[in-house]
């Protein structure tokens, strides 16, 4: 079994689109609009823009946190939660045993919580 679609909620579906192609660096696949759907390519799972889906928490794995941050913030997002140590994985349970895992949280064009993840060597 594999994850194949998550959806956001996005009551502007115009400003939603514009904040995650900045966000993900892509654009849309698919647009379907009536009735207001919109869908991205992440890592092999769709991700579904959607004016009646509930709000979602998406943790999305990035290279360089700080600097994800930091474009996001002067592209106008709101950084709710700086980059931070969370943990260092003691083993591969989550993630390579060693690796420090680092989250900072950002408010999308909606309102909704989206985490940034990097694991560090």
């Amino acid at each position: 079994m594999r994850l194949v679609q998550i959806a956001q909620r996005a009551e502007d579906l115009g400003r939603a689109t514009r904040w995650y192609a900045e966000l993900l660096g892509a654009r849309p696949v698919a647009v379907f609009d009536p009735p207001g759907m919109v869908f991205f390519e992440v890592g092999g799972t769709r991700l579904l823009l959607d004016r009646n889906a509930p709000a979602a928490l998406l943790y999305l794995a990035v290279d360089d946190i700080e600097g994800t941050a930091a474009r996001l913030r002067d592209a106008g997002a709101t950084v709710r939660s700086e980059p931070h140590l969370i943990f260092t994985h003691a083993d591969d349970t989550l993630g390579p045993a060693g690796a420090e895992e680092w989250h900072a949280f950002v408010e999308d064009s909606e309102g909704n919580l989206v985490g940034l993840v990097e694991q560090r060597r």
